[in-house]
């Protein structure tokens, strides 16, 4: 060992060229010892490794025992984006171990594709394209039965982490009415964004689309339901960019086949999505393969913000870049590990 500080790298499924461009790995290898793992493998290595590890670049599963062989630790760079249940929380803030989260990398891309999706519900842009190439396409208003417009239109968003800010942002220049709900958050905060807070109710009702943008926590796992879905404007269109988790896919999927509702949907249940799962022949419902985030540019991002809380934290100092995670919120999240980029 050098008297270099040492990383546990195990960011699967991503890799460290991935995360970090060519000049940002060759630095990060010059600084520090890094040594390649795996969730399954960590555990096994020596004694005098998880002793003289610093940081992780990963967020392996740890048990209370793991994480009291890691002297000196100091930092855990989950690199996949949502916190997950599968360490001792406390056990780390006690000891000063940040954990710390590089997600907010694709609040934006997923705004963005979140805009994309709504306005091809809205215009029935995705269909007007099948049509065409079908030979069935619909000229002049013929093809705008049942289209709307965006702007200034009430627009709702369920959740105000940095996701749901990122689509409040890029949604200011369609001058939407814009409400949102997020019981976790100040509504000062809410309304900085040039949002109104609103109850969960009026958020459903009111709503002529509706972006979900929270996290799956303990408190919140499928209760957007068919009560809810009913609730909803007829003809309003439901955008889930968060975690499936949230909702009850099935009853999702009813309301969208009985025409009440129209949805889209970066994220399912299951992933990758069985080839015989019924949403893939359901008219009404956009499709997209968990893609919104995953852009190179998002994950060296990455890559760079890891290398500035390194740099903090060698100087004894807190990170600033990277997202800490909270101790009264942290283990109330139940996001499922991606198995992609």
């Amino acid at each position: 060992m050098t008297d270099r500080p040492l990383i546990l790298a195990c960011p699967l499924p991503r890799t460290l060229p991935l995360l970090f461009a060519p000049e940002l790995l060759r630095r990060l290898f010059d600084r520090y010892d890094v040594v390649g793992t795996t969730d399954e493998a960590l555990p096994r290595l020596p004694e005098d490794t998880l002793r003289e590890a610093r940081y992780i670049i990963g967020q392996p599963p740890l048990t209370p025992d793991l994480l009291g062989r890691m002297d000196q630790l100091r930092c855990i760079f989950n690199v996949e984006s949502n916190l997950l249940p599968n360490m001792p929380y406390e056990d780390a803030f006690a000891r000063g171990i940040h954990v710390v989260t590089t997600g907010a990398v694709f609040a934006e891309p997923v705004a963005e594709i979140g805009l994309g999706f709504a306005l091809s519900l809205a215009r029935g842009i995705h269909t007007a394209d099948a049509e065409f190439r079908a030979g069935q396409e619909r000229w002049g208003g013929e093809g705008n039965a049942g289209a709307r417009l965006i702007t200034g239109s009430t627009i709702g968003i369920l959740g105000m982490g940095a996701l749901g800010q990122a689509v409040a942002r890029v949604l200011q220049g369609f001058r939407p009415r814009l409400i949102a709900h997020d019981p976790w958050q100040a509504p000062s905060i809410t309304r900085n964004l040039g949002a109104e807070p609103v109850e969960f109710d009026t958020l459903l009702s009111e709503s002529e689309t509706l972006f979900v943008t929270a996290a799956v926590t303990s408190e919140n796992q499928g209760f957007l339901g068919a009560e809810a879905f009913a609730r909803m404007r007829p003809g309003s269109a439901l955008i889930l960019l968060s975690r499936a988790g949230v909702v009850d896919f099935d009853a999702l999927m009813d309301a969208v086949r009985s025409g009440h509702i129209q949805a889209a949907s970066d994220v399912f249940p299951e992933e990758p999505l069985p080839l015989d799962h019924p949403v893939r022949e359901l008219s009404g419902f956009l499709l997209s393969a968990h893609r919104a985030g995953a852009l190179d540019s998002a994950f060296r991002r990455m890559g760079e913000m890891v290398m500035e809380d390194l740099a903090l934290l060698d100087r004894g100092l807190p990170p600033q870049v990277c997202k800490r995670a909270e101790r009264e919120t942290v283990a109330r999240f139940r996001s499922k590990p991606v198995s992609v980029n």
